[in-house]
């Protein structure tokens, strides 16, 4: 059995120059760009021209490019190695969503190894349409263009995984170690989507807050100041509360220390390196916030690698899809819940 693991997640700009058709492949996606067909491929190019500057000086202070392939890379060599316990061939592919290596790279690729099966796995704990749906779209029509017709097998989510929770306490512990108790404010930290995608049944929000819950009940900190809040909010429509920047103002009038934790992201990337490092670092100053303390994300630490491992294997076995539970987590009036989606 050659089993082939198709890591996705969005992907980032690998030069200057890659910044303006990075955000255009971004805009042109449906299920970011809800307008019809024929206007979103021009509105998409119009909105990654403006942007672009604004996003290259961004990049640029994290040397041009985004980090998130070598991130992408690392999590898959530690998750072969996990898998190969198991004593099949098992080889790892990255599939990213709006810049190289693409879904079709690793449709190709997976073919050419001459894979026999394929576990598609979301390097996005919480599931939403805008990314591991799209994602899962995305590589439907990738094997289908290159011929990659093998049994195909999905992880939905994970947003409780015990792996995943172990590592971000794991991450939290080491940030807060020598604070007192009680002398900061935990900002639980998820990138935002606009209401109107919440309110049409995505189950990310959802999701987002049972990772929450999970963590702070692993943490077992009693009375920890915490909350949940959305960051990375751009565009006129209105996006999903509280934001983190608020968030961080509020502290400041409070007089708490602010240690944000980002927990639904997995890999460090411009959303991590730049909004929470530096941007929010210098809102926090600007606030009075006394003290700043950012924890990494997960990356390839052993319990995280550890739970995904088990999912892989969990999902290879399954004629469903796979999620941190026994079947669908979602409430049932979240009504675009991805546990029902079929692969092919």
């Amino acid at each position: 059995m050659k089993r082939a693991i198709v890591l996705f997640n969005l992907g980032g700009p690998d030069s200057p120059e890659a910044v303006e058709p990075f955000l255009s492949n971004l805009f042109s996606d449906p299920a970011i760009l809800a307008v019809p067909g024929f206007v979103r491929g021009p509105l998409a190019r119009f909105i990654a021209r403006r942007r672009t500057p604004t996003a290259q000086a961004i990049y640029a202070k994290i040397g041009g490019r985004s980090p998130i392939v070598e991130q992408t890379e690392a999590q898959a060599r530690a998750l072969e190695l996990a898998l190969s316990r198991d004593g099949d061939a098992v080889r790892c592919f990255i599939a990213m969503r709006c810049w190289k290596p693409f879904s079709d790279d690793a449709a190709r690729a997976a073919k050419a190894w001459g894979a026999d099966q394929v576990v598609l796995l979301p390097l996005y704990p919480q599931y939403s349409t805008t990314t591991t749906g799209s994602s899962l779209l995305d590589w439907q029509r990738a094997a289908r263009e290159v011929g990659l017709a093998v049994p195909t097998h999905r992880v939905c989510c994970y947003p409780t995984d015990r792996g995943f929770v172990t590592a971000m306490v794991a991450r939290i512990r080491e940030t807060v170690a020598g604070l007192e108790s009680g002398a900061f404010r935990l900002l639980l930290s998820a990138h935002g989507l606009p209401e109107r995608t919440i309110r049409a049944g995505d189950p990310y929000r959802w999701q987002v807050e049972q990772t929450a819950a999970a963590i702070v009940e692993g943490l077992a900190m009693p009375g920890l100041d915490h909350q949940v809040c959305y960051q990375s909010r751009v565009g006129p429509l209105k996006w999903i509360v509280p934001a983190t920047d608020a968030e961080i103002r509020r502290a400041g009038a409070d007089g708490k220390a602010v240690v944000v934790a980002p927990i639904a992201f997995v890999s460090e990337h411009s959303e991590t390196l730049v909004e929470l490092d530096i941007e929010y670092a210098d809102l926090a100053a600007e606030a009075g916030v006394p003290r700043y303390l950012r924890v990494p994300a997960v990356g390839h630490h052993a319990a995280f690698i550890d739970g995904l491992a088990r999912l892989v294997t969990s999902a290879a076995s399954s004629q469903t899809a796979v999620t941190c539970s026994a079947g669908r987590i979602c409430p049932a009036e979240l009504a675009r819940c991805g546990f029902a989606l079929k692969v092919s």
